[in-house]
């Protein structure tokens, strides 16, 4: 019975990967939709195959806070089934509306909801101070990001769009702020990087190509790689007239649109990974099954202050497949409330929107913080908007996502309680 419990809950875990990445899709194509970059079959293509792409970019820190939402000693399986499930309608209902809802928050939620029905408060992890001054994690600090992830998304979006538009007048100011931007990035992915003595198990015999290919290094590489092109950008803007520049910053739009795309890819992939972490750790309690019997497959060793996350390739392999599928079947509903009726976005907002979104989620996903990639964005598009004017903004739509959200992680608790107690009445 455990063991069908737990393949039921891997199997609707990746439906749920699967769902979100049609519910989530228009995070990332909403903008190159809207300005007409792309059409929308090539844009969710485009997204789709960034989003897998972020299996060899992102580690499992994000999926290390999931697994940990609630303490796995303390739960049964029948506790993440319902919490999956309570995720899977919550995401559906609000697609369905239209809604650009956050998946991640609607899985913890649900997760945590079954998890206080089975146990009560106490099972779940509220709050945990960071080790050595680090980041701290827990379900408050998730609580806060819904909060905190649009309104940094909002600043940095509003300060690029400054950026771009003093970097567009034929001043030597701008393009001095720019240099001195550009070493301030070589030098601070410097510091970022892991170099070969540093790199627990090397992936090649040289150094270069293991240091090059470190996944962590890959992350900082792609910061780089972001802000230096559109500094590149910044340094030619003031010589080109408009027809040049739209070309341009059409071009630079899919580069945004891709690193937003790897970075929902990365995100919210690795919170399905820590749900089946989670559900296997809970099956090995439970069952009294010992670990060196498990089959290799099912091989996941939950962090802990002696170990680091392990699992199997399996694992992250089917998450990111999962979101890749789903993105590639679009959810136009949502591309409308995101390319439009928040503000009006043309290449320029939109990039930068799209780039504020993932260097907000890389941030975000190097200090572990679950964050959600609509409120990311939402947050990004409303800070281009305030750059027009204050009015540029439909505040009554923006009203109503903030609703969404806040209501989020307590309704599919709930619901989540909900089918627990009618679960185990069954089960």
């Amino acid at each position: 019975m455990e063991f069908t419990l737990l393949i039921v809950i891997i199997v609707l875990a990746l439906i749920f990967d699967y769902i979100n990445g049609f519910h989530d899709a228009a995070n990332a194509i909403a903008t190159v939709v809207a300005t007409k970059v792309l059409s929308p079959f090539q844009a969710v293509v485009w997204a789709a195959f960034f989003n897998f792409l972020a299996y060899w970019v992102f580690g499992f820190g994000v999926a290390d806070t999931v697994a940990k939402t609630a303490n796995t000693m303390d739960i049964n399986l029948v506790v993440i089934l319902a919490g999956v499930i309570a995720a899977i309608i919550w995401n559906l209902f609000t697609w369905w509306q239209g809604i650009p809802s956050s998946s991640s928050h609607t899985l913890i939620g649900g997760f945590a909801g079954a998890a206080i029905a089975h146990a009560g408060f106490g099972v779940v992890s509220w709050y945990k101070a960071g080790k050595d001054g680090g980041m701290p994690s827990g379900v408050l600090i998730i609580v806060a990001f819904i909060i905190l992830a649009p309104l940094l998304g909002a600043l940095i979006s509003y300060l690029m769009s400054i950026w771009l538009l003093n970097a567009s007048k034929k001043s030597i100011y701008p393009k001095i702020f720019t240099a001195s931007l550009m070493v301030l990035t070589v030098w601070f992915v410097e510091s970022q990087m892991i170099y070969y003595d540093q790199i627990e198990k090397p992936r090649f015999d040289s150094h270069f190509w293991s240091v090059a290919f470190e996944a962590h290094n890959i992350k900082w590489f792609l910061v780089a790689f972001i802000v230096l092109s559109i500094s590149t950008f910044c340094l030619i803007f003031s010589s080109l007239n408009l027809n040049q520049a739209t070309a341009w910053l059409k071009k630079m739009q899919l580069l945004s649109s891709a690193a937003f795309s790897l970075g929902h890819g990365g995100n919210d992939s690795q919170k399905v990974m820590g749900i089946i972490a989670a559900a296997v750790a809970v099956y090995i309690n439970t069952s009294g099954v010992a670990q060196e019997s498990l089959p290799a497959w099912l091989d996941v060793v939950l962090p802990n202050d002696e170990g680091a996350f392990k699992m199997p390739a399996w694992i992250p392999l089917a998450c990111y497949s999962a979101i890749a599928a789903g993105t590639l079947s679009g959810g136009w509903k949502i591309v409308k409330t995101m390319g439009s009726k928040i503000t009006k976005v043309t290449s320029f907002e939109g990039v930068a929107a799209e780039t504020a979104g993932a260097l907000t989620l890389y941030f975000t996903e190097h200090f572990k913080v679950p964050v959600s990639t609509t409120h990311t964005i939402t947050g990004s598009i409303i800070g281009v908007g305030l750059t027009k004017r204050v009015s540029a903004v439909r505040w009554g739509m923006t009203v109503s996502l903030l609703w969404a959200w806040v209501l989020t992680i307590p309704i599919s608790a709930i619901l989540a309680a909900i089918i627990y107690y009618f679960f185990s009445i069954f089960i």
